[in-house]
């Protein structure tokens, strides 16, 4: 039997560069997960005037 979390869709985090894999509690909003913790979008970078 295949392991099943082979083929989860994964992401970069735009502020740590690390991969991360989808998880059940993003099952819902997975189009709009951005980073891969709240550590990380604590410290998203912010824009610059």
């Amino acid at each position: 039997m295949a392991h099943k979390k082979l083929h989860l869709p994964s992401k970069t985090c735009p502020v740590c560069n690390r991969p991360f894999n989808w998880r059940k509690k993003w099952e819902k909003n997975w189009d709009n997960v951005i980073y891969c913790s709240e550590r990380c979008k604590r410290n998203k970078p912010t824009p610059s005037p």
